[in-house]
C-alpha cells in the first residue's frame, strides 16, 4: 500500500484537494482510503462518505495533534493493509502552524491557502518547510503577482518543495500532483521509520489539567519571556 500524508491550517481546502486528487487518479472504488487527524470536531467524513471513500476520523481533544498523529499512524497504515486499500491518505490539520506529521521517506504535502496573506508562508514552520509538495488553494481569487509574491515567499522557507497551485472546486492542478505521486513508496508498515522533525515539547502543569495562572503553579517544561526595563 501507499501512504501520502497531507497537512495544513485549517480551512485551506485539504478535504477538497483530496476528494479532486481521488478523482483525478481514477483508481478502482474502494482502493484508496482516508484517515483524518483533527482536534475537536469535523464534518469531512460527510464528503467522503458521499464520494465512497472509506474514511476514519480521530480527534485528539486536549492531546497535542502531533502527538496523536504519530501515536495511532502505525494502526491506521495497519488499518488501510487490512482493507485491502492501494491507497492511505492522512489528512491533519496544523493548527499551530507547528506541527509536522511528515514521515521520512513518505510523500508529505502542505496545503496553504493563498488568500491568508502574503506572509502567511513565513509563519509556518516544519509543517511547511518539510514537505515535499506544497498545495496552494484559492490562487484564482487573487492577482497573478499575488500568487507569484506567495510562491516566493514559500521557496524562502522551502527551496526544494514543488509548488503546485490547485482549484478546489474545478480541480485544475490535480493532474501535476497525481503525477508527481506516481512513484510513491509502497510499504506494510512504517514501524521504526522516523519523523522529519520532532514534535512540539511540552510537559508541564498545564499538560495535566492545571489552570491557575501564576508561578507558583507553573511546574515541568515552560519557556519564559524576558521583558527588557
Amino acid at each position: 500500500m501507499k501512504l501520502i500524508t497531507i497537512a495544513g491550517p485549517p480551512s485551506s481546502g485539504k478535504t477538497a484537494v483530496i476528494l479532486k486528487l481521488i478523482e483525478t487518479l481514477k483508481m478502482p472504488l474502494g482502493s484508496i482510503g482516508v484517515v483524518k487527524f483533527d482536534c475537536l470536531t469535523s464534518f469531512d467524513n460527510l464528503s467522503y462518505e458521499a464520494a465512497q471513500v472509506p474514511v476514519q476520523m480521530g480527534f485528539s481533544g486536549k492531546t497535542c495533534p502531533d502527538h496523536y498523529f504519530v501515536s495511532n499512524i502505525e494502526d491506521a497504515v495497519q488499518w488501510g493493509i487490512e482493507s485491502g486499500f492501494k491507497l492511505l491518505i492522512t489528512e491533519s490539520a496544523g493548527l499551530c502552524n507547528r506541527c509536522s506529521p511528515y514521515i521520512n521517506s513518505i510523500a508529505s504535502i502542505c496545503v496553504i491557502d493563498n488568500l491568508s496573506g502574503v506572509n502567511t508562508p513565513r509563519k509556518i514552520g516544519p509543517m511547511l518547510k518539510f514537505a515535499d509538495i506544497v498545495v496552494v488553494t484559492k490562487g484564482d481569487i487573487v492577482s497573478q503577482a499575488e500568487r507569484e509574491v506567495f510562491a516566493f515567499n514559500i521557496k524562502q522557507v522551502n527551496l526544494t518543495a514543488r509548488i503546485i497551485f490547485i482549484n478546489g472546486i474545478t480541480g485544475q492542478g490535480t493532474f501535476m500532483l497525481a503525477k508527481y505521486l506516481k512513484n510513491t513508496l509502497e510499504i506494510d508498515t512504517i514501524r521504526d521509520m522516523r519523523l522529519r522533525f520532532t514534535t512540539p515539547a511540552a510537559v508541564c502543569s498545564y499538560c495535566t489539567g492545571e489552570t491557575r495562572i501564576g508561578e507558583p503553579h507553573q511546574r515541568g517544561m515552560l519557556k519564559k519571556m524576558e521583558f527588557k526595563k
